[in-house]
């Protein structure tokens, strides 16, 4: 028998035994779903079965730890406690109680999918997977998690901590992102999932990813199925899942200008659509080969709103990274020469006093410059 078939040969022992284990687990104080019950962090989406509660929680989840999210969570549901008060909330209200969350096109897709809940469900969020994979920023997997959390469906789901329990039980040595073995985890998560329990199975599996079966240091001998776990029993949940080298992130240096006249301060709001879409931030872009910063500023105002202005000194320098590339933030102190904004790249644009800046939703990295602004709000300067 080749070694391929032997692995699969062992596969399939895993998932009965597996199977197996996850029969009565309730009633016993072994498996998974045990474990679960007696370990289960206290967590606030988990107190609740509204199922709008839960659609939110899972939405803030998407590539963000549960403690940073907590406080988003419960600051969110107070302001908009329904599916119906989040479609009736304006953008910016929205972006707004998002900040400093980041991956903004979260909010942008929840806040539109709302709405399309209370056109197309009555305001009801969607018991089916093919309903929920409709809505704007629903995927297979926060598609699967609101069916099986909220409503108990046998919908299984594959996130960052199942995939890594599945290729440690498994001894799945292929790389976990291609699509290939996207489809057979997906296959696994299924098969293993048992009937009329989906809303603790689903938990559970994400539970003991993200508090045992952890990417470094993995805690095998506190783990419910470390029995049957092929990498374990090789000596290798190191090396697994398998990590791919990631490439370097491109740096790029980008250029702001806090504009002043009269006291107050010019910014302006970015189109809808693309990375921090509908966020408010200083007027300025990156700076292109060849360029000075001060060159690439004033082009910039200019392309950007249609303004004259002039540099009066350097503010402050942010280092900022974004999932795909990183920047070199220089923010200028610039004065109001002549022209009046016009929107020529962005979607809006506004004169606000210092002290007003908080009321808007900026990225991160153009928040971190207001610490290096006057203190004196309303001082003229010309």
């Amino acid at each position: 028998m080749d070694m391929h078939r032997n692995g699969a040969v062992r596969s399939d022992a895993v998932r009965r035994s597996l199977q197996n284990a996850l029969t009565g687990t309730l009633q016993t104080d072994f498996g998974l779903l045990a474990w679960f019950e007696r370990n289960a962090r206290d967590l606030p989406w988990r107190r609740t079965k509204d199922p709008y509660a839960i659609w939110v929680a899972e939405i803030m989840l998407q590539q963000t730890q549960s403690d940073t999210v907590k406080p988003y969570y419960r600051k969110f549901l107070k302001r908009f406690p329904t599916v119906r008060r989040l479609a009736k909330a304006q953008p910016d209200t929205v972006l707004k109680m998002w900040e400093g969350l980041g991956y903004y096109s979260r909010a942008r897709n929840l806040h539109l999918a709302a709405g399309q809940i209370v056109r197309d469900f009555d305001g009801c969020v969607p018991q089916a997977k093919c309903d929920l994979l409709k809505l704007p920023g629903v995927g297979l997997y926060t598609a699967g998690a609101i069916a099986s959390i909220a409503f108990n469906r046998d919908e299984p789901v594959v996130d960052g901590n199942v995939t890594r329990v599945l290729c440690r039980l498994f001894r799945i040595r292929q790389d976990p992102r291609s699509s290939g073995t996207q489809k057979r985890l997906w296959r696994l998560a299924e098969e293993l999932l048992p009937s009329g329990k989906a809303r603790l199975f689903n938990q559970a599996m994400m539970e003991l990813g993200a508090t045992v079966c952890v990417p470094r240091s993995p805690r095998c001998d506190d783990c419910p199925l470390g029995r049957m776990c092929g990498a374990k029993a090789h000596d290798e949940q190191e090396e697994l899942p398998r990590r791919v080298r990631k490439k370097p992130l491109p740096r790029h240096t980008v250029v702001v200008a806090v504009i002043y006249r009269n006291g107050q301060i010019l910014i302006d709001k970015r189109k809808p659509g693309g990375l921090l879409g509908g966020l408010w931030e200083f007027p300025g872009g990156k700076v292109e080969e060849g360029e000075s910063l001060e060159a690439a500023l004033l082009r910039e105002v200019r392309e950007e709103l249609g303004v004259r202005v002039r540099i009066v000194r350097p503010l402050v320098t942010v280092q900022h990274s974004y999932s795909h590339f990183s920047i070199t933030l220089h923010a200028f102190e610039c004065a109001h020469v002549s022209g009046r904004p016009k929107c020529h790249s962005c979607a809006d644009y506004r004169w606000v006093y210092p002290k007003q800046l908080k009321n808007f939703a900026f990225p991160a990295a153009n928040k971190k410059i207001f610490a290096a602004l006057p203190r004196q709000e309303g001082t003229r300067r010309s």
